[in-house]
């Protein structure tokens, strides 16, 4: 993380008032006190009766530290907040999501986390699993026979711990999957029967350090030879650049190696940031898919190196057609121990010459000291980009006020929109960009920014999202949560009024079948009455600005924001864009994202 400052500003907390001596020890008190052993930070809810007695011991065992509950006015923000987190941090925090009807509003929060292979910890809750003890009507609805079927699909492992010495092992265990790499979101359901049993003295905590994850492991010598040699003796090679950390040393090592290979470098607009887009050999601007020129230089390489990139067989299937790849492969990846049967997730199955099923950052330093120097080559030409109207509010103009807005200021890029190009802004630091949500989940763009802007406190960088109406109509309430902790983060909203990116499938369906296009509208427009995107900010403790109209106010308005949230605000600047996309789509593969 880009550390200017040393000081991490705290939050703001509720302090509960004092509990007094604890003569009593219950169940969830003995779980809180796992938690915090586990050094989880924070734990996004919102809250349910069936986790009221951990929801106690939170505040009244631990004092609401360490963890400090972050209070969120839906289930799906609570996930989204955790995943955002993980996305700029590399670190995982909580969620805690109430009984099965909390998970059920949780559920579209877990597969974004678990496409994306961020760590999560999230504790779910049940009516008592004892008949004879659930209360009337309201424990019965709570409860479910295997609750954790909900989300088994995707999450790495699931557990209903009986106890409190199997909860220690189950949290344990939870923690320790979740940050083992491929990482993903873990699920551990508390029964309320257990968090509100007396249970005497507290049991001891097991030592959590002799728990933890495993160190990255290492691919064997044979393979990075092999690949060093492939990679050596090219012609042509290329790197993609897909999941990788944020860490500024696996930055370096990216660029030494490309640099020492003159190797093209492909970037994913899906994935974080993973090289600096303004390299001379970066190959082309990073994209949803590949732009017909982009996917030429591919087919151009005659050694691939994939790191971790996400649908590798699609984007071999861009460049190469229906023909054979005519590249050798190399995959570094550890995604496999994690593909099953009920998600698609894993993409498409992708030929390989040498496989290292390693985190690339792991491969990074052995392959850097393997390979041989390659002199230089023809370093890539700068995209050009078409002159953008200087009287349309278009995405492009966004892009350019806000580039214009925030000169020497460190930002991190949270979300970005479809219609974006990825030539728009150049990305020059790990977190200079997040990536997407990883499920195509409408919505998670709020919830991911506060999450995000919640680890970058003390950075340094300002968390700036460009996202869609759609996206931030459906997640808006985790502004209210940044609001009220303190977590200054700016959203600017790509407003075109429409879930757009159906309205160009309606279209293309019209086309087929010789039908009027001029009714793709219908069903899609968000217009009539226009909804007042920055009054649902302002109602909600933050800022709000617009909307904006005209492009002359555009910039104005974005250095407003800049302002509010360096003063520690949370600003919304509803951004009235034209519909369009400056960017390649496909008409078969397009996302169903808004």
């Amino acid at each position: 993380m880009n550390a200017k400052e040393n000081f991490v500003p705290s939050i703001r907390a509720e302090a509960p008032v004092a509990s007094p001596e604890q003569k009593e020890i219950w169940g969830s008190d003995a779980i809180a006190a796992m938690l915090r052993a586990l050094a989880i930070p924070y734990l996004a809810l919102n809250p349910g009766a069936s986790y009221r007695g951990l929801h106690d011991s939170l505040v009244n065992y631990l004092g609401n530290t360490r963890p400090q509950m972050l209070l969120c006015l839906h289930e799906e923000s609570a996930v989204a907040i955790a995943q955002g987190y993980a996305k700029a941090s590399d670190r995982m925090m909580g969620a805690v999501v109430h009984s099965n009807v909390g998970l059920m509003h949780a559920t579209m929060g877990i597969f974004n986390a678990w496409c994306d292979r961020v760590p999560m910890l999230i504790l779910g809750a049940t009516g008592p699993w004892d008949a004879a003890k659930r209360r009337p009507w309201i424990d019965w609805i709570h409860t479910a026979s295997d609750q954790g079927a909900l989300v088994r699909d995707y999450t790495k492992w699931d557990n209903q711990p009986g106890s409190v010495s199997a909860a220690y092992e189950a949290l344990l265990r939870a923690a320790q999957i979740a940050n083992t790499a491929p990482r993903g979101p873990t699920y551990v359901n508390l029964d309320a029967a257990l968090q509100e049993a007396k249970i005497g003295t507290l049991p001891p905590l097991p030592d959590a350090k002799r728990f933890r994850a495993p160190e990255p492991v290492l691919p064997a010598a044979h393979l990075v030879g092999a690949a060093a040699k492939l990679l050596s003796g090219a012609k042509h090679p290329v790197v993609l650049a897909g999941r990788v950390s944020r860490s500024e040393a696996g930055w370096k090592q990216r660029v030494a190696l490309a640099e020492k290979l003159q190797a093209r470098v492909f970037t994913d607009i899906k994935m974080g940031a993973a090289f600096p887009t303004d390299h001379p050999l970066h190959a082309a601007p990073p994209a949803t898919f590949l732009a017909p020129a982009a996917a030429q230089k591919l087919r151009e390489a005659d050694v691939v190196l994939s790191l971790d990139w996400n649908d590798l067989a699609g984007t071999l299937k861009q460049a190469w057609g229906a023909d054979p790849v005519g590249a050798k492969i190399i995959q570094v990846s550890p995604d496999a121990h994690v593909h099953r049967g009920w998600s698609m997730d894993y993409q498409g199955l992708s030929p390989v010459d040498v496989y290292m099923m390693c985190e690339p950052d792991a491969a990074l330093p052995l392959l850097l000291d393997a390979v041989g120097s390659r002199p230089a080559a023809a370093a890539a030409g700068p995209a050009m980009l078409l002159d953008s109207a200087p009287d349309v509010v278009s995405i492009r103009s966004l892009a350019d006020a806000l580039d214009a807005a925030s000169r020497n200021i460190d930002l991190c890029i949270t979300r970005l929109p479809l219609g974006w190009n990825g030539a728009y802004r150049h990305f020059r630091h790990p977190l200079d960009y997040i990536g997407s949500e990883g499920g195509g989940g409408v919505g998670a763009g709020p919830g991911i920014t506060v999450g995000a802007a919640l680890a970058l406190r003390g950075s340094g960088r300002i968390p700036v999202a460009i996202m869609g109406d759609g996206d931030f109509l459906m997640g808006a309430t985790a502004l209210w949560t940044a609001a009220h902790y303190g977590i200054p983060c700016l959203i600017l909203v790509a407003n075109n009024r429409s879930f757009f990116n159906d309205e160009m499938h309606q279209e293309r369906v019209a086309r087929e079948r010789v039908r009027p296009v001029e009714n793709r509208w219908i069903g899609q427009r968000i217009s009539e009455p226009d909804i007042d995107l920055a009054m649902m900010a302002r109602a909600q403790g933050a800022e709000g600005i617009g909307p904006v109209t005209k492009p002359a106010d555009l910039e104005p308005a974005i250095e407003r924001g800049v302002q509010a949230v360096r003063a520690g605000a949370v600003c919304v600047v509803d951004v009235r864009v034209q519909p369009g996309y400056d960017t390649p789509m496909s008409g078969s593969s397009a996302s169903q994202k808004r």
